[in-house]
């Protein structure tokens, strides 16, 4: 049940100093790009370190593309993710195997909207009953991934998104009856 997201950048329009997204990890700025030579080939690498582990990756310039890195949302797409998050019903597999496969693979793909789908997604599921200790820790990570981005592109702190992000979903799902042990 993957949302396409059509607002994804192309690759060659990245640059040093850029700030881009790389799935399942989260902010990253491209530190350097060079020309290496490897068994007798050439290849463009990103230099890219992940921000909120410091942790260095190098990415050839061809696989880019296909692993997701991206450039962050713009501000006007901020808006459309709060608007997806405060309204409408969200469809959930209750057969817990497939819902964690699901969702596994929406987070890979790295864009927002499949990130925001999960998150929403869990935060009912979380109203109605009680997640899986996998499930609690993917609802974590979305979240600081989901936050971290919205957080660098509307240049307000990680605190107040996440609780404006948290009284969205919370307002979205007003009429759920939450269970007895929450």
């Amino acid at each position: 049940m993957a949302i396409i997201d059509y607002n994804i950048n192309t690759m060659d329009s990245f640059k040093v100093g850029d700030k881009v997204i790389y799935p399942n990890q989260g902010l990253g700025v491209i530190e350097d790009i060079q020309d290496e030579s490897h068994y007798g080939e050439k290849f463009r690498i990103y230099h890219l370190r992940i921000l909120n582990n410091n942790t260095l990756v190098l990415v050839p310039f061809s696989n880019a593309e296909e692993i997701g890195i991206r450039k962050p949302v713009s501000a006007g797409r901020v808006r459309k993710i709060f608007e997806f998050m405060r309204n409408g019903d969200v469809d959930v597999m209750m057969n817990w195997k497939g819902r964690y496969k699901e969702h596994l693979n929406l987070l890979k793909s790295g864009t927002m909207l499949d990130m925001a789908l999960v998150l929403k997604s869990l935060y009912y599921l979380n109203l109605v009953k009680p997640l899986s200790f996998r499930e609690k820790k993917m609802m974590e990570k979305v979240t600081e991934l989901v936050v971290a981005e919205i957080s660098e592109v509307s240049s307000l702190p990680f605190s107040e998104i996440e609780q404006r992000l948290m009284e969205t979903l919370s307002l979205c799902f007003r009429d759920v009856n939450p269970r007895l042990d929450s």
